[in-house]
């Protein structure tokens, strides 16, 4: 009886078209991992806190409390807002947080896993997705937070209040899309994150998260080349109904974060095998 003979060789995988269906087709095969990934992590997140979910939305209330309170003793000056300012400082201050930490979770997801990466082959994919669903579940406590406070100042509550998850998914697709492009370079060097962080310190001062866009002047300048101002002044003006100054400019960012996060997910998935070698020799 003849031998049956089978040869190996080598998958090429360098044709862009070949990457992106395989990786898409890796998140839609590991949804039920990722949502279970998710779960134990937002459990474990809150599991030994006192506080429990309120420190989801503990440090952009804080940090708006500081600016109400510096801009109530008459510290510093801001121009007026429209609204009361407590709700203008929370409101931005809020959707600021959620970009941080939409643009920080690929890197901590993926971080996170360091232990099983190697020792288990599930799609690499999954932890992305994971991140996304604890990013959503957090910023549904927040939802709830910010109604409160528009009925604190007695903000009347509007219809396009309806759209203002959809500006937030939004928002959060910004960030993973950004925060997937350096997640690489990220679990190679701690520098990165540390990089990040302090840089997004300096350009929440060049966003509207706590003052509106100056009427002139280079910060104004600095200000409406910033994408980030449009996704922020959006974001808000559905909450507290706003004149929309940003609105094509926001869809402008919007269109420009689709090829970003392809381009970013080619990357995430060539260089994470590479990494997971590198992070075990």
């Amino acid at each position: 009886m003849a031998l049956e003979t089978r040869i190996y060789q080598k998958e090429q995988q360098t044709r862009l078209g070949k990457l992106l269906k395989t990786s898409f087709q890796d998140i839609y095969s590991s949804r039920f991992l990722s949502l279970q990934l998710a779960k134990r992590d937002i459990k474990a997140q809150y599991r030994q806190s006192y506080f429990g979910i309120v420190w989801a939305f503990i440090t952009p209330l804080t940090t708006a409390l500081v600016w109400i309170f510096l801009n109530q003793t008459g510290v510093i000056t801001l121009t007026a807002t429209g609204v009361p300012y407590p709700v203008y400082a929370f409101t931005g201050t809020l959707i600021w947080s959620i970009l941080i930490d939409s643009i920080n979770s690929p890197t901590s997801s993926t971080n996170s896993a360091r232990s099983i990466l190697s020792k288990i082959n599930f799609p690499k994919e999954a932890l992305i997705v994971s991140g996304i669903y604890k990013l959503l579940f957090n910023s549904c406590v927040k939802l709830v937070l910010i109604v409160v406070f528009l009925m604190v100042y007695g903000v009347p509550l509007q219809g396009l209040l309806l759209l203002f998850p959809l500006a937030l998914l939004c928002v959060v697709f910004f960030g993973t899309s950004v925060g997937l492009l350096i997640t690489p370079l990220g679990l190679l060097y701690n520098d990165i994150a540390k990089m990040i962080g302090l840089g997004m310190r300096f350009l929440m001062y060049a966003s509207p998260v706590v003052y509106v866009v100056p009427k002139s002047g280079i910060m104004k300048t600095i200000m409406e080349w910033n994408p980030l101002t449009a996704l922020i002044t959006v974001t808000r003006d559905l909450i507290i109904g706003g004149a929309f100054d940003y609105l094509y400019y926001f869809m402008w960012v919007m269109m420009a974060s689709l090829p970003l996060f392809l381009i970013a997910l080619l990357f995430y998935r060539v260089s994470i095998p590479i990494l997971v070698e590198r992070m075990n020799a």
